[in-house]
């Protein structure tokens, strides 16, 4: 698979990734965290991490978890970076939301939480424009919900 340019392999992947976020739970949960997950502090954060029944925790480990194993893909070299992220930075949303809190995320759980979702807005250059606007965007959404 040559990395200068996308193929059919980055392609497929593209898909079933897509093909996954349709599934049924993933797609409530993906809706549970764009509508309701606005941490504003740490503990609020803590709270939907640590506590089982709180109504955000699994959909947040589940959404948290997907996004950083499909950036895996892209930080390991697996999938075509830019071709990939065009179709697939909705997991720069998230991190955006949890990025003010991240030493204490990985104090308090593990210190390689976010890791590869962290490479693809910072080292990743296609990651980081996306990024840059994503996190934009949320900030204003946070400002306008308070």
């Amino acid at each position: 698979m040559s990395m200068q340019h996308p193929d059919h392999h980055d392609a497929e992947l593209a898909l079933r990734v897509y093909d996954l976020r349709r599934e049924a739970v993933m797609r409530a949960s993906r809706n549970a965290i764009a509508r309701d997950f606005w941490p504003k502090t740490y503990e609020e954060l803590r709270a939907v991490m640590t506590q089982p029944d709180h109504a955000l925790n699994a959909p947040y480990r589940q959404v948290a978890t997907y996004w950083e194993l499909v950036y895996g893909m892209v930080r390991h070299g697996i999938v075509h970076a830019e071709y990939f992220l065009e179709s697939n930075g909705e997991g720069l949303f998230l991190f955006a939301k949890v990025h003010p809190f991240l030493a204490e995320i990985r104090r308090d759980t593990s210190p390689r939480a976010f890791a590869n979702t962290e490479w693809v807005a910072v080292h990743c250059e296609p990651g980081r424009r996306i990024y840059e606007q994503v996190a934009a965007r949320v900030r204003k959404m946070a400002s306008e919900s308070r």
